[in-house]
């Protein structure tokens, strides 16, 4: 077997071959020689042995990254808590996988929240967590963004549409139902599929019940509170629902509104509704 040459390879250059990246892969699994390592001179069992070294390094470094930035999501002046060994042991398991920045980052705000208020996070939304991609969670942050708290809810709903249900209105309508075009604003239904297949977001939509046309009602955003009020009794809304999994993500993520989809918004919902910011 011939020793693999990665060193003229750049990890971070992006515009480098096919094979030239796969031949970067050969670090992974012991096929590249290093210091005073050449794998062509090394039985299997010691590139197996070589190769488990490395792994075991790797993920002592995710967990030290991990606890570094856990250390800055915990405040001195507040109580901590000592850990369930069962879930501290589980946390770690699974946390020394996770090499991404921004997804160990996620991981020690979990930590840091756990330490001093347990019992948020379980391990099922840990062990979904360990499979969700970046790009997943980059979908799971903007249908967030674009999700509302109604009144004093405290679970998030990503609404979809709204409707006439009843009324004599709805035989004037050419249509009776308002899409609020969630793809038009970067969430296309096959985001809503990967949200689903990850298991954050239930497949069917919900319909809220019919709202009052005598009170206000609150949509609560990340950064930003719509006052709504129905101008007649027969309105309801239609919304994707997280799933109690990414209920518990949705702790997690710090997600921007996008105020282009509000003022949409604002203005499809001014037809039937009086709002104001």
């Amino acid at each position: 077997m011939a020793d693999i040459d990665v060193t003229e390879i750049q990890d971070d250059n992006t515009q480098v071959s096919a094979r030239k990246k796969t031949l970067l892969l050969g670090r992974i699994i012991g096929l590249a020689s290093e210091d005073d390592y050449r794998p062509s001179t090394a039985s299997v069992a010691e590139r197996a042995q070589y190769r488990q070294r490395k792994q075991l390094s790797q993920h002592q470094t995710n967990l030290e990254s991990i606890f570094a930035l856990a250390l800055n999501y915990t405040p001195s002046d507040v109580t901590g808590v000592e850990l369930d060994p069962d879930w501290r042991y589980q946390f770690f398991k699974m946390a020394e996988q996770i090499h991404n920045r921004k997804m160990q980052d996620l991981w020690a705000r979990i930590l840091a929240s756990e330490i001093i208020n347990p019992g948020n996070f379980s391990l099922r939304t840990l062990a979904l967590l360990t499979q969700l991609t970046f790009r997943e969670a980059q979908i799971f942050e903007k249908a967030l963004g674009m999700s509302v708290k109604i009144n004093t809810e405290p679970r998030f709903k990503l609404l979809s549409s709204y409707r006439i249900n009843g009324g004599i209105k709805q035989y004037f309508r050419k249509h009776t139902q308002t899409n609020f075009g969630l793809s038009q604003f970067g969430l296309p239904y096959s985001s809503i599929l990967t949200l689903v297949d990850a298991g954050i977001l239930h497949k069917s939509e919900f319909e809220t019940g019919l709202l009052s046309s005598n009170e206000n009602i609150q949509l609560a955003m990340s950064n930003t509170t719509l006052t709504i009020k129905p101008k007649d009794q027969h309105l309801l809304f239609t919304y994707y629902r997280f799933t109690s999994v990414g209920d518990e993500l949705c702790q997690l993520i710090q997600a921007k509104n996008d105020n282009d989809f509000i003022d949409a918004v604002k203005v499809m919902l001014a037809k039937d509704f009086i709002v104001s910011s």
